[in-house]
């Protein structure tokens, strides 16, 4: 077996990208939301067209991880929209970044996140953000190895279903 690489992904992508995309939310929170309630918000939030958006748009990038040419997990990273008020433009925010769960715990996600993180500093450090689940625990505590604190929080909506989020910042 080859070892996982991790690559910028393009146009080419998007549809890789808005099912697998759907696919990690769902293995990761699903068993959080009503169906009525994950179903939307997989539509909104992973729906082709608004993933062939954010491909266009050159303040994002995404990128897949990939093992043996099929995909396992994938990051997107750019301008921080987050709703706090310290906020300023040329700030980056990590806005995802899932793996699979069968290939979590390996150093794997820590590989990709170090790629976002670089690829959001390429041009000197700045201020980052990550908006991160209130119950996502694990999360939280890589982060503040990373040098994140938290710093507030916001309601975030999966449908009807309304999500206690913290917002993370560095720098």
């Amino acid at each position: 077996m080859s070892a996982p690489i991790i690559r910028r992904a393009g146009p080419a992508d998007a549809e890789t990208l808005s099912r697998i995309g759907a696919e990690t939310f769902s293995e990761t929170f699903g068993h959080l939301y009503p169906p009525e309630d994950l179903s939307a918000f997989l539509a909104y939030a992973y729906g082709l067209e608004r993933t062939r958006a954010d491909l266009a748009d050159p303040a994002k990038a995404h990128w897949l991880v990939e093992l043996e040419g099929e995909p396992i997990g994938y990051a997107l990273a750019g301008a921080c929209d987050l709703p706090h008020p310290d906020v300023k433009p040329a700030d980056g925010e990590l806005k995802r970044l899932y793996l699979f769960k069968a290939h979590q715990g390996g150093g794997l996600g820590r590989r990709l996140l170090d790629t976002v993180l670089d690829w959001l500093e390429a041009d000197g450090p700045r201020t980052l953000w990550i908006g991160v689940w209130s119950q996502n625990h694990g999360a939280q505590r890589l982060y503040a190895r990373l040098g994140f604190e938290r710093v507030g929080d916001y309601i975030f909506p999966v449908g009807q279903t309304m999500d206690e989020e913290f917002i993370l910042r560095r720098g």
